[in-house]
């Protein structure tokens, strides 16, 4: 098996103190420094043999560096996702911690400028967006990502919408 990423060593940390004892950590100085030194918009997904346990994210940075994206929305993650109840300490052990770091967003014309496998996508209608990541299990069409990134944006099939299509970099 590979050496687990920092990227989910980072975020495995910040949950279990989170999660144990109520406490956000620092980020500790043997990170790598590219971590501490660039900003982008992260994701932070958990699963427990296979099935979604939380998953919350940036789209943005809206921190000072990749790693406190991380920490933060690793936490959030664990406890705040509003689909589910917070992890237990007991389920910290079954956790499966992916990260996705995000590149910049581009603008597409055309739903056959995305793949759902490549890229992740962004609708938006006014103040409205909804994303969805890249390669996901049980999405395999540009179309299939639009719809559900449209539902969590509570945009309807009809509104015209703004695409973007994004790379990310996952960690697992």
């Amino acid at each position: 098996m590979s050496e687990t990423s920092p990227h989910v060593k980072l975020a495995t940390a910040a949950i279990e103190e989170y999660v144990r004892h109520g406490r956000v950590i620092d980020v500790p100085p043997e990170i790598p420094d590219e971590l501490k030194s660039t900003c982008a918009g992260v994701f932070v997904c958990l699963k427990i043999q296979g099935g979604l346990r939380g998953c919350i994210g940036t789209i943005e940075p809206v921190r000072h560096s990749v790693a406190q994206e991380i920490i933060e929305n690793a936490i959030s993650a664990s406890v705040r996702d509003p689909r589910f109840l917070p992890v237990d300490v007991d389920e910290l052990p079954a956790l499966e911690v992916s990260v996705d770091v995000l590149m910049p967003p581009e603008r597409v014309d055309d739903i056959d400028d995305l793949d759902a496998k490549r890229y992740g996508v962004i609708v938006e209608s006014g103040q409205r967006r909804g994303l969805l990541l890249p390669d996901l299990d049980g999405v395999d069409t540009p179309q299939q990502q639009v719809e559900i990134a449209r539902q969590k944006a509570a945009i309807g099939r009809s509104e015209p919408v703004t695409l973007y299509r994004f790379k990310v970099q996952r960690y697992e």
